[in-house]
């Protein structure tokens, strides 16, 4: 009976300690700004001033990928809408079908060989607050096989809260379930926000570890999602580039170039695309079941 009790409380402590080394870990970058937070906002303010702003991309919001001459028999097109801050917006690039969504879309479209059409929602500037206040209620109603979100640069240097990172984004997801209908959610992880070269050292330091910090609460999240949202497809894509390659960076420094997003693009697709195969085996395996019970 003891050694039951002891094996408890041992078990419980671990649990309590992991816990608490949960907290610290979460709490870190406020805990290293803390003591900088001087040289830190004289350092956000210059880079604010210094730092060229770039304009949104032109053109269409809306769009279509297709493959010529494919030899697939047709299917209903695929469809996307993609949902965030800067670089759903375009910032960095021409138009928006340089931009992640379009970009996105035309290598999603020559993977599955399929048609995707495509719709993004993007503004400059915005966080997951705005886009469960003002953003997806501009779109109308519809049904969308895809929807990634895709932000975090501007609730990292805003220094949200892990728990309001969460509850936003916990919002957003079942505001998208309702109003959208998806097959696959896709949040994409943080750009590399510790390498930006427009940032300074120890700025840049200090806004990677908070960026870190918010893409594991996502990881927390989808791993642990809540029972009204326990049916729903939920993927996280990290963002992996050469952060020494300055090719990939638009001229501020600060939003991706046109290769930059090709890249990412080309990313997001292959996950994507592995997602909606293993849906479609999972899908066939139930149907296998239901007829052999049948």
């Amino acid at each position: 009976m003891f050694a039951v009790e002891q094996n408890h409380i041992n078990s419980l402590s671990v649990t309590i300690a992991k816990s608490r080394r949960h907290d610290v870990r979460r709490w870190l970058p406020e805990l290293i700004a803390l003591p900088l937070l001087p040289w830190l906002l004289i350092q956000g303010r210059r880079t604010r001033r210094i730092t060229p702003r770039l304009p949104e991309a032109m053109g269409p919001t809306i769009g279509q990928a297709r493959i010529a001459g494919s030899t697939e028999p047709p299917q209903r097109p695929l469809a996307l809408l993609t949902i965030g801050e800067s670089p759903v917006a375009g910032v960095g690039v021409a138009t928006h079908y340089e931009a992640i969504t379009g970009q996105f879309a035309a290598a999603l479209a020559m993977r599955l060989q399929r048609t995707v059409t495509w719709q993004a929602v993007g503004e400059n500037g915005a966080t997951l607050s705005d886009a469960v206040k003002t953003m997806l209620p501009q779109v109308a109603s519809q049904k969308v096989d895809i929807v990634l979100i895709a932000f975090g640069v501007n609730d990292t240097t805003a220094f949200r809260s892990c728990r309001r990172y969460r509850t936003e984004l916990l919002q957003l997801m079942r505001d998208l379930q309702a109003q959208l209908d998806p097959r696959l959610i896709v949040i994409s992880g943080i750009p590399p926000i510790h390498a930006f070269p427009a940032l300074p050292e120890p700025l840049r330091y200090v806004l990677g570890l908070k960026a870190k910090v918010l893409d594991e609460t996502v990881e927390q999240l989808i791993a642990e999602l809540p029972a009204d949202l326990g049916h729903l497809r939920v993927t996280r894509v990290p963002i992996l580039i050469d952060i020494n390659d300055r090719a990939l960076m638009a001229s501020d420094g600060y939003h991706p170039s046109a290769s930059g997003v090709s890249l990412w693009a080309r990313q997001l697709a292959t996950a994507v695309a592995a997602h909606l195969k293993s849906i479609k085996k999972s899908k066939l395996a139930a149907q296998q079941a239901a007829s052999k019970q049948g």
